[in-house]
């Protein structure tokens, strides 16, 4: 029984001393690009593309719509500049044809080279992660540092903020580009398109974990279609699973069989020394993608480096940096943006405050306990959404407990007062904790903070105390109630591991879009 990871030679020397397999001495080409069992080099062969050519397509079309989008930004800042109400100088207008040109014409045609040469549009960062955006800002750098060399160099007598309206313009047109093509890529993943077909290969505990981590995320187009088992089929004896299982044949025969595009090595999985290696070159010319999911699961990719040692390649993990610059501009954006958020949202504060009394009598304020940075506790505000009695029949209703792990949440709790459903629907009974970040308590962003009365917290757990807690976080954004204890515990693990200034950005934004459509708030 065959379980290796490398392809087995079934092929027999004949008579000319050759190995099978490969084309007769007539030096006839295999489709796949060998020449007598050697791999031609890539610059003579046709790629063989599997699982579809979507990429090409999606990359051919950004790049078309860049091209255009920085075109326009070209052609926005000579009409601004030609405005007589505007008038930022004569050096758009003392030539237009050749302003055209350098505008409408070259300044595009940079901008594409440019994004090329960055990768900006490979396969790997398009759709995923904050990589793409990263390498899309890098061109635009070096665009803006390309024009503003040619023209001081050359001495072109143009605006300076003609020049400013044209580059800004078109970094703004590409950005958007980029969100929208990613929105509309994202609506194709989720109806089966656009994706790349997965063989996971390894035991099946690894499979699996590999398994769970690629579909949390859909819009990822990571799709698993099947498992090959280095162990045999004894490693997942009385076990169901999710995909097909294999085992026992040849790997690539069955990578063929069931059309994958990409070979998912997980774990240790391993057989012989070398196998690895072996199995890369084979793929060569296949069109088939060979990836390595080491068992790092929940580390971002900025904290991994490879590290080749004679010819190893070591994968260093990074610590976790919860200081430096990026911690000093985190707690100075918190405070800025906590003290004119109160302000901006008194008139706010002021309505709902009404409204809670005219449903309920009582405080308008509910405050609680809760773990703060390091196990200090503090007291955290909140807009009071449930009646006065709430603690006391909340002995009541813990059999009907929808969650689990330290929460308590029902979908229709009884406790909730009329108007305390529609704040927490549209989350504005989380604001008064502006006062909690404004105080240094809590934070924009960072794990919710969790009840005092809970008790100790236990194991993993206590590693959320590592930073603040947060108005919002990674877990709100990602499901917020409809979430496990566990998905929750290991969300908020990850942004503690992982966090930066850029990706509390990001959470931001997110927030905004899971509030509006007001998913897992009840």
């Amino acid at each position: 029984m065959t379980t290796s990871l490398e392809r087995p030679d079934t092929t027999r020397r004949g008579r000319t001393g050759r190995r099978g397999g490969g084309p007769s001495p007539t030096g006839e080409q295999r489709p796949d690009g060998r020449n007598n069992g050697i791999t031609r080099s890539a610059w003579l062969r046709a790629k063989v593309r599997r699982g579809g050519r979507w990429d090409r397509w999606y990359a051919g079309g950004l790049a078309g719509l860049e091209f255009v989008l920085t075109s326009l930004a070209g052609l926005t800042s000579i009409l601004i500049s030609d405005h007589p109400y505007v008038g930022f100088s004569d050096g758009f207008t003392e030539h237009p044809p050749s302003m055209y040109v350098w505008g409408c014409l070259l300044l595009p045609l940079g901008w594409s080279v440019t994004l090329w040469g960055s990768r900006a549009y490979e396969r790997r960062y398009l759709g995923i992660g904050t990589e793409e955006f990263k390498r899309v800002f890098r061109g635009g750098l070096i665009v803006v540092a390309v024009v503003s060399f040619i023209v001081m160099a050359f001495k072109y007598d143009l605006s300076r903020l003609a020049v400013g309206t044209a580059l800004l313009c078109a970094f703004g047109y590409v950005l958007a580009a980029r969100a929208i093509a990613r929105f509309v890529l994202y609506l194709a993943r989720r109806r089966g398109l656009a994706s790349q077909r997965i063989m996971l290969v390894g035991t099946l505990p690894e499979a699996m974990e590999v398994y769970r981590a690629i579909t949390r995320n859909p819009n990822a187009g990571l799709v698993p279609i099947g498992i090959f088992l280095t162990e045999g089929r004894s490693g997942a004896r009385g076990v169901t699973a999710p995909v097909p299982l294999h085992a026992g044949r040849d790997l690539l025969d069955v990578v063929r069989e069931i059309g994958a595009d990409t070979i998912a090595v997980c774990g240790t999985a391993r057989d012989e020394q070398g196998g690895l290696r072996r199995l890369a070159w084979q793929l060569e010319g296949t069109g088939i993608d060979l990836v390595v999911a080491p068992q790092l699961t929940d580390i971002a990719g900025p904290r991994v480096h490879i590290r080749p040692v004679e010819g190893l390649p070591l994968l260093h993990v990074e610590e976790p940096i919860i200081s430096g610059l990026g911690w000093v501009a985190k707690n100075l954006l918190d405070r800025i943006a906590a003290a004119l958020g109160l302000l901006v949202l008194t008139p706010l504060f002021a309505v709902i405050a009404i409204m809670i009394k005219v449903s309920d009598p009582g405080p308008v304020f509910f405050r609680q306990p809760r773990v703060g940075r390091e196990g200090d506790q503090f007291h955290v505000w909140k807009f009071r959404t449930m009646y006065t009695d709430a603690e006391e029949r909340l002995a009541h209703l813990v059999d009907q407990n929808e969650t689990d792990g330290l929460l308590f949440k029902i979908r229709n709790d009884p406790r909730v007062i009329p108007i305390g459903r529609f704040l927490r629907r549209t989350s504005l009974d989380e604001l008064p904790q502006l006062i909690n970040v404004l105080k240094g308590e809590m934070s924009l962003v960072g794990p919710r903070p969790l009840p005092a009365e809970d008790g100790d917290f236990l194991g993993d757990v206590r590693r959320r105390l590592l930073v603040r807690p947060g108005i919002t976080g990674l877990w709100q954004v990602s499901g917020r109630s409809d979430l496990s204890w566990d998905d929750a515990v290991r969300l908020d693990l990850y942004y503690v591991d992982n966090w930066s200034l850029t990706f509390d950005l990001l959470i931001l934004w997110r927030t905004l879009g899971v509030v509006f459509a007001r998913r897992g708030a009840y």
